[in-house]
């Protein structure tokens, strides 16, 4: 505790957190999934209203360019916790984390912190570093979700959405009151499946939600990748994905097969849709479950935001809101991630607590890296040298360090996967973005002043491609790939499926035996426990 103190003084001094503070701060992380920055009202969504998450960014900071690595669920789970890029995590796809590795939960744990780790894990390994874990296995489910605990599956009856923010409370309740804590607090929502509650479904169920400019993309000048592509509303929403009612008769093998089906025509209160008129309906249903999806989530922020406001405890609490990939809401056409255009590149990432500046929007270059850096930085703990990120303390402060990055680094591998999303890298610079599909050896160039939304790819026509303005650009950027590429150690590691590592990120869990436990005050008793 004398450490304690003595940090209190240092920290206190160099504006981290509040002086009445008599030990390190509390650090609450609300990480949700797929959540679009697009869709958060501070971030100037046009489609919905996050009033809760919006009160982190009027008292705290919002980041405007706030990037991730590898837009992908578990590659960035694997980054938020090392501060490393895939290809040194081991994670580069759906791989099992190797839960023996350093990670900064281990750090937070052996400097002082009661660690917790609540909702989705999707890792494939148990967590490792937290004094308290409840997990769901893999994606996990919406309704009456499994839980897992330390070689227990508890069924807890409800909305996932509620019973993860439930589940965060009571572990803020029960914690140790000696000491500071670190709780990470994972919805699963809005993942695919997009089955929101039913208060939240009634309040969009007769929204009408505005259409994105790009919605109509054609793909003119970006043919290496985009129109092979399996993640379009107009093409691949499934008839599950948009909740249509199966026949009464069908079951097994046949039902599922009957839910995945991309229906191209489809009967609608009497009147046959196709075309644009069925790519309307899709993309209003689809839009509707997500953003009720969201609305929950943000619902939960507010729960926990007020419940930290009424017992005094925000005072010494920061709080952050940040999700594991970008998302795209028909933007360029698209559902889910992946491609490194805007939409699944930026990922929201907002802070607020004490030391932190009020109402800032800092324009810096940050990522899901900096993440653990900074975790430990607040905590006054020293960074691992293995992290490749930066603390963001200084910005929080208000603080414009000098040498900051203005690039930034990108790799996906996934391919041959899910959605057909060819492997591409590249680098996104305050101005231009390049996109190298490594497979096809095929370039993509945007010049994101002039073209915000990526229509057009400057390197399409042979004849634009060699004007000196233009060449010179792509010169650039090539050669700031490789230094990139230099600078983060990738030598191109998992280029080859093949070598891949072993193992999925949902499972095996089958020794976890099924417990009886099916109320949140129960099994937040059973990892007590544990």
């Amino acid at each position: 505790m004398k450490s304690f103190i003595l940090l209190s003084i240092v920290l206190s001094v160099c504006g981290l957190r509040s002086v009445e503070a008599a030990t390190p701060p509390n650090i609450l992380f609300i990480f949700s999934d797929d959540h679009a920055q697009h869709a958060i009202s501070a971030y100037g969504s046009k489609v919905n209203q996050t009033p809760n998450i919006d009160r982190i960014a009027k008292d705290g900071v919002r980041f405007k360019n706030s990037f991730i690595g590898n837009s992908i669920c578990t590659p960035s789970r694997a980054t938020l916790l090392t501060g490393q890029y895939s290809h040194l995590n081991g994670v580069p796809v759906f791989n099992r984390f190797d839960g023996s590795r350093d990670n900064v939960a281990k750090h937070l744990q052996a400097g002082g912190y009661y660690t917790g780790m609540i909702g989705k894990w999707h890792l494939g390994s148990d967590p490792t570093g937290f004094d308290r874990w409840i997990v769901l296995p893999g994606q996990g489910a919406y309704w009456n979700p499994v839980f897992l605990v330390a070689g227990r599956r508890l069924t807890i009856e409800g909305h996932c959405t509620a019973i993860t923010t439930d589940l965060g409370l009571e572990f803020i309740k029960t914690r140790p009151q000696d000491k500071p804590f670190f709780l990470m607090l994972h919805q699963k929502a809005p993942h695919r499946g997009w089955e929101p509650d039913e208060r939240n479904k009634a309040l969009f169920k007769d929204r009408v939600i505005p259409e994105p400019d790009t919605l109509w993309d054609d793909y003119a000048t970006r043919p290496a990748a985009l129109p092979f592509n399996e993640q379009t509303v107009a093409r691949d929403l499934t008839r599950n994905d948009l909740k249509l009612v199966p026949p009464a008769d069908l079951k097994g093998p046949a039902l599922a097969q009957w839910k995945n089906v991309k229906p191209m025509e489809l009967v609608v209160d009497g009147k046959t849709l196709t075309g644009k008129e069925l790519v309307r309906w899709k993309y209003q249903h689809y839009m509707r479950d997500y953003l009720a999806c969201v609305q929950g989530v943000d619902d939960g922020v507010g729960k926990v935001l007020d419940y930290l406001d009424q017992t005094g405890l925000a005072k010494n609490t920061i709080v952050i809101y940040s999700a594991d990939n970008g998302w795209y809401l028909g933007d360029l056409g698209l559902y889910d991630k992946r491609f490194m255009y805007e939409p699944g590149l930026n990922v929201p990432l907002i802070f607020r607590g004490p030391g932190i500046k009020s109402g800032s929007v800092p324009t810096q270059f940050v990522s899901n890296l900096d993440l653990a850096p900074t975790f430990l930085d607040l905590a006054g703990l020293p960074v691992p040298a293995s992290m490749q990120g930066r603390s963001l303390a200084p910005l929080l402060r208000g603080e414009s360090p000098a040498g900051w990055p203005t690039s930034f680094y990108y790799r996906y591998y996934h391919d041959p996967g899910h959605h057909n999303t060819a492997a591409h890298l590249g680098v996104r610079t305050a101005t231009h973005k390049l996109i190298h599909y490594w497979k096809k050896d095929a370039y993509e160039m945007f010049d994101l002043i002039k073209d915000p939304t990526e229509q057009h790819n400057l390197l399409f026509s042979s004849e634009e491609a060699k004007k000196p303005g233009v060449a010179a650009k792509f010169a650039e950027l090539k050669a700031e790939i490789v230094r990139l590429q230099k600078q983060y150690k990738d030598e191109g590691q998992y280029a080859d499926p093949a070598t891949w590592p072993a193992g999925s990120a949902d499972g095996p869990f089958d020794a976890y035996k099924p417990s009886g436990i099916k109320t949140v005050a129960e099994a937040i008793a059973a990892t007590a426990a544990k």
